[in-house]
């Protein structure tokens, strides 16, 4: 119980005002190593192509990424999550071309661990880039997302991506079963040291609607939806359920997302196991702010805010698109 602390005996003004009391007392610290960058990957030498619903954001042939690969070092970000762009006609209903060794991706993953081994790979393991229709999963006749299937799939890419070198493998498809699967995979190949960062609790969010258009998704998906897979908004009980289950198949790292409009469940995640918990800042989070502050109606600092917000909810690590943005802030500000 806290203390029967009154007014004049206690001014908690006195904590405020001056920079220095402020710094001392302060509980909650962003910092450069709380971040991660995802970007979107495609095809093709110097092609740096924005993406119109999300301002500052691009999608990158590798020689170009391999370029930002020396700022992201040089600001001291530890890692990055790759998300392919691929050609439609690379698109199957099977997804295959997620585990082609000689695809986007695992030759990505091998050029940047050639130039910047220092740097740390989350490598996406989901269909939906890969996938004609769109979805994270393999479907049947009928349209019905097939679980089991859909896991031997995830497994082939997994080990892929393990064997271009991905430090982190990070299973964001929501299908049951499917971290057990892929650890068992990675043990029996030899690739023991290799992490699994777990979508544990992902949620069917209005949200990623940009993040599609990245991936060039949104149009094969068109009006069908993740219901089936992704969690119902509603839920907060079912992702303690989804996160358990997760650990006692050997994930190492589990992630909420998205992260802003569920800190509630962030901070149940953390609390209840205390174990690396990670949030994503989505593209439908980070387009709204950043259109905010284009128009300005807001300033740089609710970005910051923002994710000061998911580290005192309890993220270990924070994947934002605004991560370079938010390193440079703090290499040059105190906040």
């Amino acid at each position: 119980m806290l203390p029967n602390r009154m007014f004049p005996q206690t001014r908690l003004r006195r904590l405020r005002m001056q920079p220095f009391v402020r710094a001392l007392v302060n509980e909650t610290t962003l910092s450069v190593c709380d971040l991660i960058l995802p970007v979107f990957i495609t095809a093709g030498t110097n092609q740096a192509v924005a993406i119109a619903s999300m301002p500052g954001v691009e999608r990158l042939s590798v020689d170009r990424l391999l370029g930002l690969c020396q700022e992201i070092c040089d600001l001291g970000i530890p890692a990055i999550a790759l998300f392919p762009s691929i050609d439609t006609s690379l698109k199957t209903p099977d997804g295959k071309e997620a585990y082609n060794a000689e695809g986007l991706v695992p030759y990505a993953i091998e050029q940047i661990k050639k130039h910047y081994p220092q740097l740390g790979i989350i490598a996406d393991i989901a269909l939906d880039p890969y996938t004609s229709h769109g979805q994270d999963g393999l479907i049947d006749g009928h349209g019905t997302i097939l679980n089991d299937e859909t896991i031997k799939a995830l497994v082939q890419q997994a080990l892929c991506c393990a064997k271009a070198g991905a430090d982190i493998v990070a299973p964001s498809d929501m299908m049951d079963g499917r971290i057990g699967a892929i650890r068992q995979a990675l043990e029996q190949h030899g690739f023991k040291s290799t992490l699994i960062l777990s979508y544990a609790a992902k949620y069917a969010s209005a949200f990623y609607g940009p993040f599609r258009e990245a991936v060039g998704s949104s149009a094969h998906l068109g009006k069908s939806q993740k219901d089936t897979y992704q969690m119902n908004p509603a839920n907060s009980n079912e992702a303690l359920h989804e996160v358990a289950m997760d650990l006692s198949e050997g994930a190492d790292i589990v992630m909420v997302k998205p992260g802003n409009l569920y800190l509630d469940i962030l901070y149940r995640i953390k609390q209840s196991f205390q174990v690396p918990t990670f949030a994503y800042q989505v593209s439908g989070e980070y387009a709204m702010i950043m259109a905010a502050i284009q128009n300005g109606w807001l300033t740089e600092k609710a970005m910051i805010e923002s994710l000061i917000a998911l580290k005192r909810a309890g993220a270990d690590g924070i994947l934002t698109y605004y991560a370079l943005e938010a390193a440079r802030w703090l290499k040059n500000r105190s906040i």
